[in-house]
Formats: structure tokens, sequence, C-alpha cells
């Protein structure tokens, strides 16, 4: 009896310190709910000119420059950062390294033929590898640890001019532990060496972005025939039909007395296209047919224009 009059109290006691929560579902308004606007990227045309290692390590007697496993690694790692982004289009290229012979002269002409709005390129200035083991009474432990160091230089194309430098260092380890013999031991981790340099190409991958779309997009004209104008670029570049922007004459080329290099001064807005159609099948051969709203151009010297997006 007593036993039962306990139950009865606890219960009592319980149910007075439940709360009751009722959910309820409210419909949302969807005449007053406004969907983003959604923002315009247009994609900049990156290509990695090259990815080194300039450090010692893995270079020994049958070492192969152009098959450097530490620069090639480097490079997926950097190409798989920017494409995850979604703000750029990644250019292969080979023989780049002639390429960028060309960029480093200054006053060359004919920046825009390689394609590409910006170059990249990127060196491993560091790499080691070590392993440290502690021995107890009762316990082993075994720490294996990678740091690289990684340079990025980033050019653009259109002046040869550096706008971006700067290096980062990564680190990444792993340690077992054994007890007793028992627990599992290790052997040599591979992986560590793409997690030091992920590490460090991570510190600056946002640098690279910033850099890169705080500079306005451009395109280029590439025929003019018949009422018939036809720009660079397409769909997979950003652009849509009914897009509007400002064409540009190209400000005159004069040598900077102090660096000796070829500089453009500011172009002249000479007026404003409108996009009515976009093709192509890859990000090479896109182009976009346009017509002017405002201004124009001479056909004769295309050569002297360009497009740009308007000021948001």
């Amino acid at each position: 009896m007593r036993y039962t009059i306990y139950v009865l109290l606890i219960s009592l006691m319980m149910g007075a310190c439940t709360t009751h929560q009722e959910v309820v579902d409210v419909a949302p308004d969807k005449q007053n709910i406004q969907q983003p606007e959604k923002e315009q990227v247009l994609k900049r045309k990156v290509a990695i000119a090259r990815f080194s290692n300039e450090t010692q390590y893995a270079k020994g007697i049958f070492y192969d420059k152009e098959n450097d496993p530490i620069g090639k690694q480097a490079l997926d790692i950097l190409s798989s950062k920017l494409a995850s982004t979604n703000k750029f289009i990644l250019l292969e290229r080979e023989d780049m390294d002639k390429i960028v012979k060309e960029l480093e002269i200054a006053g060359k002409e004919g920046y825009n033929n390689v394609g590409a709005d910006f170059l990249i390129i990127g060196s491993v200035t560091e790499f080691g590898r070590k392993t440290k083991g502690d021995v107890d009474v009762f316990s082993r432990s075994k720490t294996q640890t990678v740091q690289a160091g990684v340079n990025i230089r980033l050019v653009d194309v259109s002046t040869g001019q550096i706008i971006y430098s700067e290096e980062a260092k990564g680190l990444a380890e792993t340690t077992n532990k054994t007890t007793m013999g028992m627990g599992e031991r290790t052997g040599y981790d591979a992986t560590l060496s793409d997690k030091a340099i992920s590490a460090a190409i991570s510190k600056l991958v946002e640098n690279i972005v910033n850099n890169c779309m705080d500079k306005p997009w451009k395109s280029y004209f590439l025929s003019y025939e018949d009422g018939d104008i036809l720009i660079s670029g397409g769909e997979s570049q950003g652009i849509d039909v009914g897009d509007t922007f400002r064409v540009v004459k190209k400000g005159k080329r004069v040598e900077n007395p102090q660096t000796g290099m070829m500089m453009e001064l500011p172009g002249e807005t000479v007026g404003r296209v409108k996009v009515e159609y976009t093709g192509g099948a890859t990000p090479q051969n896109e182009f976009s047919k346009v017509s002017f709203i405002e201004g124009g151009i001479n056909q004769d010297n295309l050569q002297n224009y360009y497009i740009k997006e308007l000021p948001k």
C-alpha cells in the first residue's frame, strides 16, 4: 500500500514538472517572400603557367624536372581549389614556360594572344619530412610531420605585371601510439605531402580570388561584318542574353621612365553594347553576338577597343 502511494506521488510530481510544447506550422506568405536577385559572376580565365619544385626533396640521380611529383601535386591541388570557387575558367596550357618568358619582357605587345586574363606561376619553396618516436616503459608513439612552403605569383596578362605575390606554409602530421604492444602501428604516410601542400595553398586561394575579381572583367572584339558584331566569351563565362557592357577605346601606350616598362594610359568609354546571342562549344571558342545601344567604334581597328563590365 505504502509503495503504491510513493509511486502515485512521484507520478504526480513528474506530471507537474512536464512542459508541454505545441509546434504550429505556419504557412509562409508567398506574396511577401522576395527571392534574392541572382548575382552575376563574370568568370575570369586563368592559366597556371607552371608549378615548380625549388626544393631538393626527391631530386635523386634519376630526377625528371618535367615529371616532378611535388610540383604536380601542388598544381593539381591549386587547380581543384580554384575550380571549386566557380569563379574561374581554368585553361590547360602546354609549354607555358615559353609564354611566361615572353610576358617578362617589358613592353611586349600581344599579351591577349595567350587567351587567359591571368597567369599563375607557383613554386614549392620548402618541403621537409621528419619522424619522431617516443618510447616509455609500457608504450611507444611515432609522429610523422611534413611542412611545405608554397609561393604564388599572379600575373595580369593584359599588362604583364605581377599584381600579387605571397608565400605561405602548411603543416600536416599524424601520430600513432601503442600500449603494451596493443594498438595500430602505421608505416610511411604518403598522404601527408598532399595535406601539407594543400594547407599552404588554402591560405593563398582567397587572396588569389580577390585579386582576380577586383580587376574588371574584359572581353575583345572578334569581328564586325555586315552589322554582325562578335565578342569573345559566352555562356560558361557568365554572359547572358540581355547583358550590357561598355566599350572602351584603349589608351595610349607609353614607357614608364621609373620602371622602363610599357604601360597603357586610361581608356575612353565610347559606347555600350547589348548581348543578343551566345554560342560556341568550349570556353576557348565561345563568342557572343552584340549590338550597340550607345555610341560606336571604327570597324577597321577592332584591336583598339575592348569590352568591359559596367561598374556595380
